[in-house]
C-alpha cells in the first residue's frame, strides 16, 4: 500500500496510534543514538508497507531524545484523528530490553481481562511488538544494545479517553495504544469492536455472569434500572449487534441481555448483524408479516406494511392490542441464539420506545 492509496470508495486510509507511536520510536532512538532525527522516518508494517511519517516535534537533551508524529487517521471518524503521539527514550538497564512507560494521555491497566497486566501501560501487544522490532534494527544497524525506556505520551488523551470506553474497562489516565495492521480502513469501527471483545474480556475476568448489550445511552438506562447490573457489564454494542454475538460464542457469559429501540431491534430480528442506519433497514414486509402470524388482520398488516418507522408501526399495533414489541424482541432473541451456536448463553431482549419504556421483552 503507497502513502496516498484509497479504500474503496475513495475514502483514504489513516495510520493507527501504534503505528505513529513506532514512527516517533524509530526517529527518537536514532536521534538518541545519533544525535539526528530522521524526518520524515519510514517504519514497516505488520503486513509489509512501509509509510513514511513527519515529525510534529522532536527534542534531545542529556540522555534522552523525544519525537511527535500527528496522528492521521484518514477518512475514519476516529476520536484521535489528529491527536499528537510522542515517544521520549532513555537508556535503559542492560539486559531489561524495551521497558515501556505510560506518559500524560497513555492510560494505565487496572483490572484483570485486557490482553496486559494490571499495572502495565496501555500499550497494546501488536503496538509494542511493532516498537520492539524497529529499536531492535536501529540497535543492530548502530551495534548498540537495544536496552531502553521508552514512554509514549498522547497529548490531551486523558480527556480523549472521555469519549471512549476505556473507563469501563479499567484503563484510566488515557488512551490506549491501538492497531493490529498500522492501518485504520475508513469506516471499520475496529477500534469499538475491539472494545466490544474487550468489555466481554474484563466481565469475564471479574466473574460477571450476565452482561448486557445496548443500542443507545437510552436502553443502557433501562438494562440498568430494570436488571441493577454493574457498570463493567454493560458492553459497548450500538449497532455492532454480530460483534457482541460473535465474541459471546467463543467466550460464553451465562446470561446475556440485548436491549434497543423498536426499529434497530426490528432489524436484529430480521437477522441484521449491524444495526446502522446506513447498514441495515427495517424491513416493514417482515413486521406485516409478523403480525399477521401473530393473529393481527389484514388491515393492520397493511398499515403496518406502509408505516413510516418501525415506532409507527408499534403505534398502530398497539392501538389494535397487537403486542409486536414482544414479537420484535421474540425474533431478536432467536437470531442471537442462532448466532451464538448452542453457545451456553441465555438470552433475553428488551424493546424500548423513545423515553424508555420498555414496550417489548422476553
Amino acid at each position: 500500500m503507497t502513502d496516498d492509496e484509497r479504500a474503496p470508495g475513495g475514502m483514504r486510509y489513516g495510520w493507527t496510534t501504534g503505528a505513529c507511536a513506532t514512527a516517533a520510536t524509530a526517529a527518537a532512538y536514532t536521534a538518541l543514538l545519533t544525535g539526528t532525527f530522521p524526518d520524515p522516518v519510514r517504519i514497516v508494517l505488520p503486513k509489509g508497507q512501509r509509510p513514511a511519517f513527519a515529525l510534529t516535534r522532536e527534542w534531545l537533551g542529556d540522555g534522552q531524545a523525544s519525537a511527535a508524529v500527528t496522528k492521521d487517521a484518514g477518512d475514519d471518524p476516529d476520536v484521535t484523528h489528529g491527536a499528537v503521539v510522542s515517544v521520549t527514550v532513555r537508556p535503559g538497564q542492560p539486559g531489561d530490553g524495551v521497558v515501556f512507560h505510560a506518559g500524560a494521555g497513555v492510560g494505565t491497566i487496572t483490572k484483570p481481562g485486557l490482553p496486559l497486566q494490571v499495572g502495565e501501560p496501555a500499550v497494546n501487544p501488536v503496538p509494542r511488538t511493532m516498537m520492539r522490532d524497529v529499536v531492535a534494527e536501529i540497535a543492530a544497524e548502530r551495534g548498540a544494545g537495544g536496552d531502553l525506556d521508552l514512554e509514549v505520551s498522547i497529548e490531551d488523551g486523558d480527556e480523549l479517553a472521555r469519549h471512549t470506553w476505556n473507563p469501563r474497562l479499567g484503563i484510566v489516565g488515557g488512551l490506549s495504544v491501538l492497531g493490529t495492521t498500522g492501518i485504520v480502513v475508513p469506516y471499520s469501527c475496529s477500534a469499538w469492536i475491539d472494545s466490544i471483545r474487550r468489555g466481554i474480556d474484563v466481565a469475564r475476568a471479574e466473574g460477571l455472569t450476565h452482561v448486557a448489550g445496548c443500542t443507545g445511552s437510552t436502553s443502557e438506562r433501562t438494562v440498568l434500572d430494570e436488571y441493577g447490573l454493574p457498570m463493567e457489564a454493560m458492553l459497548d454494542m450500538g449497532d455492532f449487534a454480530g460483534a457482541v454475538l460473535k465474541y459471546l460464542r467463543r467466550h460464553p457469559v451465562p446470561r446475556l441481555t440485548v436491549a434497543g429501540g423498536i426499529g434497530k431491534m426490528s432489524k436484529l430480528a430480521d437477522g441484521h448483524m449491524d444495526l446502522h442506519s446506513k447498514r441495515s433497514q427495517v424491513n416493514f414486509a417482515t413486521l406485516a408479516r409478523i403480525v399477521r402470524e401473530a393473529g393481527g388482520s389484514e388491515a393492520l398488516a397493511a398499515r403496518v406494511a406502509e408505516a413510516n418507522t418501525a415506532l409507527d408501526a408499534l403505534q398502530v399495533c398497539q392501538a389494535d392490542g397487537v403486542p409486536l414489541g414482544d414479537l420484535v424482541a421474540r425474533g431478536a432473541r432467536d437470531v442471537a441464539l442462532d448466532v451464538l451456536r448452542a453457545a451456553p448463553v441465555d438470552v433475553d431482549t428488551l424493546v424500548i420506545d423513545r423515553s424508555g419504556t420498555i414496550v417489548g421483552r422476553t
